[in-house]
């Protein structure tokens, strides 16, 4: 028996009374408030199930055992737990005091089928047209951000993306916790790492993405910008790392430049306001945005160019694909398409140059 199956079964004694949820492909997460308390998401829509720990001690047991397992801790003084399993569950708990109800947990699962543009399109998610344009981005080595919320789709986005970079490249790969499902000939593949009890051995994303500088890659792609690391991938986009990718949390293109923007102003730069503007406006060519929708759906909102920032310092961003309105169908699913915007993206030339054929009343509004 291999050393995931043996450390799976382990961690089976501890999570049976969930098991039977994990096992469940119809589950996509399992929310554990408290030991009674058990809820489970099933195509983006949330409902309660009536599975139960015996108390709180068996809960906890349990997060102290998948800790222990993947080398890592949940106590007093350090009360989270963020882990992932062998199978690429993704875990993240709090216990008391600071989880009120009890012990918390949240076990994110992620699809085992590998996602391409055609599924995005078989249902719904995105059109045609947009697919074909973030893979000619991909192609061109376009500097891409991801944004969406918690659950959005970010990671799952991103992986697809990554399947869509030419080949012969060199690409490393920067995850707090790995999830991405990236497929690729020359791959190389970093994990940050937490303190030991004595507060040393710490290795975070802003680390990794310096010692990845230095490892001659051709693109960088970050699980999630975060931190001050925001800095180090705006300034590697604009050092000749075409082709960078990453995601972060926001609600729109614009937000998603404010936030990163706030991110690298929490590194130990001396740039001016203006000068790190200026650095992300250039550094980023594409926003993506990815929303989960009240149907439970998860749907592009929108494909934008970052364009710099204008006179007033605000960011100038110009949707090439947006949603369109959404109107509730009989059986309560929402209805729209990815739709052009009527904003002819300035890298036009390059697509004609590279002889891709997508004309360009691909982007004429309808």
């Amino acid at each position: 028996m291999s050393t995931d199956n043996v450390y799976i079964n382990s961690i089976r004694n501890f999570l049976q009374p969930i098991w039977n949820l994990l096992t469940d492909e119809k589950v996509t997460e399992v929310m554990i408030n408290s030991h009674n308390e058990i809820w489970v998401e099933i195509g983006g829509k949330i409902e309660r199930t009536s599975a139960q720990f015996k108390d709180e001690d068996s809960l906890r047991a349990a997060a102290n055992n998948i800790a222990q397992s993947v080398g890592r801790r949940i106590n007093n003084e350090e009360p989270r737990l963020d882990a992932r399993l062998p199978n690429g569950y993704r875990i993240h708990a709090v216990i008391p005091p600071c989880a009120r109800k009890g012990t918390t947990m949240a076990i994110r699962k992620f699809s085992a089928v590998q996602f391409t543009f055609k599924d995005y399109v078989a249902i719904g998610a995105m059109s045609t047209d947009g697919a074909q344009f973030l893979d000619i981005c991909m192609k061109l080595g376009k500097n891409i951000l991801v944004s969406g919320g918690t659950g959005s789709g970010k990671t799952t986005l991103l992986s697809v993306l990554c399947s869509r970079i030419p080949k012969g490249q060199r690409i490393i790969v920067i995850e707090d916790s790995s999830e991405l499902k990236v497929e690729y000939e020359h791959v190389v593949l970093f994990e940050t790492r937490l303190p030991n009890e004595q507060g040393l051995g710490e290795v975070n994303i802003r680390d990794l993405l310096k010692s990845s500088l230095r490892l001659r890659p051709d693109r960088i792609i970050v699980g999630e910008v975060r931190g001050s690391e925001a800095l180090e991938l705006i300034q590697a986009m604009n050092t000749g790392h075409k082709g960078c990718l990453g995601t972060i949390h926001a609600n729109s293109a614009e937000d998603a430049l404010v936030r990163l923007e706030a991110l690298a102003q929490g590194g130990d730069s001396q740039l001016s306001e203006k000068a790190l503007r200026h650095q992300i406006g250039s550094a980023i060519d594409v926003v993506v945005q990815i929303s989960r929708y009240p149907d439970g759906s998860r749907r592009i909102g929108s494909i934008t160019e970052v364009m710099g920032f204008d006179q007033a310092g605000l960011y100038n961003v110009k949707p090439i694909y947006e949603l369109s309105r959404l109107q509730r169908q009989a059986d309560g699913k929402l209805k729209g398409e990815l739709i052009p915007a009527g904003h002819l993206p300035t890298f036009m030339n390059e697509i004609e140059d590279n002889q891709i054929p997508f004309p360009r009343s691909k982007f004429n509004p309808r």
